[in-house]
């Protein structure tokens, strides 16, 4: 007979605390929390207020940031003992909730996130956006990324020298089209944050990441038209080393996976000693991210270039405390972006 976890507070606080370490784009932690007390559900909802109308008028990024978010509640239901039941967008009349999760039975012997280290590894993830050692990375920990991304049904391409260099190309151009909008370049600043600043959300001055002074690496410019903030340019690798994550399909489903298979991948990689950076630029723009494609893939649906490597830890960037509600959220149709 199926059970089923009653979540007290401090399972509920263990969840959330797991949850919310999620990366999210521009760290706008774009999601919400509410307990069913019937079904003993955690919905995880859209947070409108925390959207990017500029950068992600379909809101797939932020869809991205949830399912992130949702795998690591499936970690942490897995380090409290349980098996977690995920539903994706399980009720189209409330297109605001985009998963819930739910403990049911207790592990078995066949659970293989239970014991893969990767739950250790969410507090230790972070982004880093200073220049890497250029150090390869084994072939056999590229596997396991890739494995990683399948299982939560995504796709990770890894490509040689030739289309490393294309994508690179296309993400500057991305970047150069973004800083040459004024919309968009306000709409990223204000998600830029004053060293000591007391708000949970955005990117502190202090995990900005330098130029790359020979040009390869077209890091996100979060300072804009504000000279002041830059800092002294440096030398990033010269190899640089990024995949490619997609999926088959491109619904809001599909976005969710895709961030749950982005999040497995960031901390398969952190498990095994790698730093990470996440390149978003040619995804915001529809005809780059068609430019992305795998050429013999007709149904590759890109989402997010992942740069991986050596070199040093990243920077803390600020989390809101996970609170949960018992209340539903009040109705909103964020959600309801599609393809």
């Amino acid at each position: 007979m199926r059970t089923q976890a009653r979540l007290d507070t401090a399972t509920v606080e263990s969840l959330l605390a797991a949850a919310v370490a999620a990366p999210s784009i521009h760290n706008t932690q774009p999601w919400r929390f509410r307990l069913d007390p019937g079904s003993q559900a955690l919905e995880v909802h859209s947070a409108p207020e925390r959207t990017l109308p500029r950068t992600d008028p379909t809101h797939r990024a932020q869809y991205l940031s949830v399912g992130a978010a949702v795998f690591n509640l499936r970690l942490a239901a897995f380090h409290q003992g349980w098996r977690p039941e995920v539903r994706l967008l399980p009720d189209p009349h409330q297109p605001g909730l985009l998963a819930t999760v739910r403990l049911t039975d207790p592990l078995g012997a066949d659970d293989q996130l239970a014991d893969s280290g990767l739950y250790e590894a969410i507090a230790r993830r972070r982004t880093c956006r200073m220049p890497f050692t250029g150090r390869p990375v084994p072939e056999p920990i590229v596997a396991q990324m890739a494995s990683a991304a399948h299982a939560a049904g995504a796709r990770l391409h890894v490509p040689d020298i030739a289309g490393t260099r294309r994508l690179l190309r296309l993400t500057a151009r991305a970047e150069a089209r973004n800083h040459a909008h004024p919309d968009r370049t306000a709409e990223t600043r204000a998600w830029l944050t004053a060293p000591g600043a007391e708000t949970p959300y955005g990117i502190p001055v202090t995990a900005l990441g330098p130029p790359d002074a020979g040009r390869r690496m077209p890091m996100r410019d979060f300072t804009g038209a504000l000279p002041a903030l830059r800092l002294p340019a440096l030398w990033f690798e010269r190899h640089v080393q990024v995949a490619l994550l997609w999926t088959p399909h491109d619904r809001r489903d599909d976005w969710l996976r895709a961030g749950q298979a982005l999040q497995y991948v960031l901390l398969t990689a952190t498990a095994h000693g790698l730093r990470t950076s996440l390149l978003h630029q040619p995804m915001e723009w529809p005809d780059l991210r068609a430019a992305t494609t795998l050429p013999r893939h007709k149904r590759c649906h890109p989402h997010m270039l992942i740069r991986f490597g050596y070199g040093p830890d990243g920077a803390h960037t600020p989390r809101a405390p996970g609170h949960c509600t018992a209340q539903p959220p009040a109705p909103s149709a964020t959600g309801s972006g599609t393809s």
